[in-house]
């Protein structure tokens, strides 16, 4: 497992939907550790253009045009991340990156 991937979940917690694709957020060391669950965002087909959202598709390899939101950002357990779906980018990486800093509010403790 690798910060940037997008796995499908399976019934995850608290959704309504059957299964949800999350893109793996948090860091290395707690990816590599046995430490159970990792930071994700959630995938919605719904993009508002939001600062805090990073378009995503089928070059991730999604069936159609969607955004992760990063203002949602969750705890997932390792476990159920085991339905790989594909990969962002550098480029979409480095968006990520600018987005989960505004949602966390990042950008206005440097600003």
């Amino acid at each position: 497992m690798r910060r940037g991937e997008l796995y499908r979940v399976r019934r995850p917690k608290d959704d309504p939907r059957r299964s949800r694709v999350f893109v793996v957020v948090g860091r290395r060391g707690i990816i590599e550790s046995t430490f159970s669950t990792v930071i994700c965002a959630p995938v919605f087909s719904l993009q508002h253009g939001l600062s805090t959202q990073v378009s995503v598709g089928v070059y991730e390899g999604l069936k159609h045009e969607s955004a992760v939101s990063c203002d949602a950002l969750m705890s997932v357990p390792k476990a159920t991340l085991t339905e790989y779906v594909g990969m962002l980018g550098p480029s979409k990486l480095a968006e990520l990156d600018r987005a989960v800093a505004i949602a966390v509010g990042l950008d206005e403790a440097r600003g």
